[in-house]
């Protein structure tokens, strides 16, 4: 549009060129995302560069919040928009991007990782590795600059999060006994004909002690620097509640809905143990299950090609009949993950132009190898289709509808998580988890989310336990707590749980996201069947709520209340 001789851009294209240039200062979001042209680069992440971004950031909300929507399509991209990023600029204004240091989700998970998403097929794939893994020590350096001048501020992660990161970054050096993720990372290359092997052996080498180098400081320099307490108080957690969800919760009704939802899906569960193993308890039950040969695949590959066929068979019997899903969208790979990272599943989107698919990973320990697939029949759905891979996939193909902040960057955990949990439901109703074993671990990832709202809530605001829950009655919410909750009131594998309780505490506001979400879901179809009526259609539901694209709850209520 213009006017007279000044062209004023429309919300979407504003949008499109927040990303494009977003994605160019921070590279490792590129190609996390699929924005091509940033895979020779890493991030700096400096406090200049965090500076930049949140410069970027706020020129594009200016302009988003002054644009006048052009049609229900801008309309709907400048609440998505200005909701989203004002929270960014929220978050950077209070400093905390300079200070994240966790075991999730923070630098130095996502440098390394990275590598996973790259190409390696050919010598040129190799060569642009070469280049990016060079950067790895110049990257870390930006990080440490920025904990260093986040700490002057007196803003440090707590002690835990500190020292479970450094034995991250050991693990990935090679320090703890075995070979370094790098050296092991670029051996493939050794069967790629031309591959610059010196260039990717130095490479690997550097970026080995540079994680070696950044271990050596959290432990010595940050440390010391560190408070002991996790709780992160009210005034933080709020904000990080907001991010993540996309809305404003009374977290004290949350917690108490929390308890409700816990005990709902207890009982239920209770209900399938009892026509799985009479008499037995939820331990017992799940001990039986776990020694059924019925259930149990032998090794890692052959784990990772059992999710595959369950993913590949859920996609073929879902499309067309329960879901419109286009033809890029039908590969989905199935990988496990490589040592290091926290553990469990996480699901990683297509490129923009697909050819890249989306990827479902399963991070286990590195020496597990037994697997029992009843707990994680309802994962692969929960990541895969209808989960994750449906949600993200779908709105990754609506160039047509929406613009590329919309496609590629709008996701929130609030809305995503939810929806996935939500699709876990789903397939029970659509009777994809007829089998109780399977059905149970549907019911015990429904029952450790709502778990994870009385946990992380209560942890982190340190709320009271209330009277005639059957745990510390009356007692205030420590880790220690929280972690004798997760392994006494749900069945789930220790190890998980041990890595969970860091997990929630790292990244406050986060873990409760999933069963909020899913609340908002179902709430949303309810309120859509009712206005529709006998004219209610749950697969054009479902259509047009995924083309929406990725936002926060509040708006999402609203999006979907517009829909009729």
């Amino acid at each position: 549009m213009t006017t007279g001789s000044v062209r004023v851009m429309g919300v979407h294209e504003i949008c499109d060129r927040f990303a494009d240039e977003y994605a160019a200062a921070d590279p490792v979001v590129a190609t996390t995302i699929g924005i091509a042209g940033h895979d020779d680069r890493l991030t700096d992440y400096s406090p200049a560069g965090h500076e930049l971004r949140a410069e970027i950031a706020r020129r594009a909300l200016r302009d988003v919040l002054a644009a006048e929507p052009a049609n229900d399509s801008e309309r709907a991209a400048k609440a998505v928009f200005a909701e989203r990023i004002g929270l960014e600029v929220e978050i950077h204004d209070a400093g905390l991007p300079l200070a994240a240091l966790n075991v999730i989700s923070c630098p130095v998970q996502e440098i390394r990782m990275v590598f996973d998403l790259m190409d390696t097929e050919t010598a040129q794939d190799w060569s642009l590795i070469a280049t990016r893994l060079a950067k790895v020590p110049e990257a870390l350096d930006g990080l440490r600059a920025s904990l260093l001048v986040a700490a002057e501020r007196g803003q440090v992660s707590a002690l835990r999060q500190i020292g479970k990161t450094a034995e991250q970054a050991e693990t990935w050096a090679g320090l703890h006994g075995k070979e370094g993720f790098f050296t092991a990372f670029i051996a493939a290359a050794e069967h790629v004909e031309g591959a610059p092997l010196d260039e990717l052996r130095a490479a690997a080498r550097a970026a080995q002690e540079a994680y070696a180098e950044l271990a050596g400081f959290l432990r010595a320099e940050l440390a010391p620097r560190a408070p002991v307490k996790d709780a992160v108080g009210e005034q933080v957690y709020r904000l990080w509640s907001r991010y993540f969800t996309g809305a404003t919760f009374d977290l004290r009704e949350a917690y108490e809905w929390g308890w409700a939802e816990f005990s709902r899906l207890e009982n239920e569960m209770i209900a399938v143990a009892a026509r799985i193993k009479p008499g037995a308890t939820l331990a017992e039950t799940a001990a039986a299950l776990d020694a059924d040969p019925r259930y149990r695949v032998h090794g890692q590959a052959a784990f990772e090609a059992w999710m595959q066929k369950l993913s590949d068979d859920a996609m073929q019997s879902l499309r067309g009949k329960h879901f419109d899903i286009p033809d890029e969208i039908m590969k989905l790979e199935c990988k496990i993950a490589p040592p290091g990272g926290g553990v469990g599943a996480y699901y990683t989107g297509p490129s923009e132009d697909f050819s890249r698919p989306g990827r479902m990973w399963w991070s286990v320990p590195a020496d597990k190898e037994e697997f029992s697939t009843w707990r994680e029949v309802s994962t692969v759905y929960h990541e895969g289709a209808p989960g994750h891979h449906l949600q993200i996939a779908i709105a990754v193909a609506e160039a047509s509808s929406l613009n590329k902040y919309q496609r590629l960057m709008g996701f929130t955990s609030g809305h995503g998580e939810g929806w996935a949990l939500y699709a876990e439901r789903l397939m029970q109703d659509l009777g994809y988890l007829d089998d109780d074993g399977d059905l149970l671990g549907m019911l015990a990832e429904q029952l450790f989310r709502a778990a994870r709202v009385i946990v992380d809530i209560g942890m982190h605001l340190e709320y009271e336990i209330p009277a005639g829950t059957g745990f510390h009655e009356g007692e205030r919410w420590t880790p220690d707590l929280g972690l004798e909750f997760m392994l006494t009131r749900t069945i789930t594998d220790e190890h998980h749980v041990r890595d969970e309780i860091d997990r929630y505490l790292g990244w406050p506001g986060q873990a409760p996201a999933y069963k909020l979400g899913e609340r908002l879901w179902l709430a949303a179809r309810d309120e859509a069947r009712e206005r529709a009526g006998a004219d209610f259609d749950i697969k054009d539901f479902h259509t047009r709520a995924l083309k929406l694209g990725g936002m926060g709850l509040d708006t999402l209520r609203a999006q979907l209340a517009e829909l009729g």
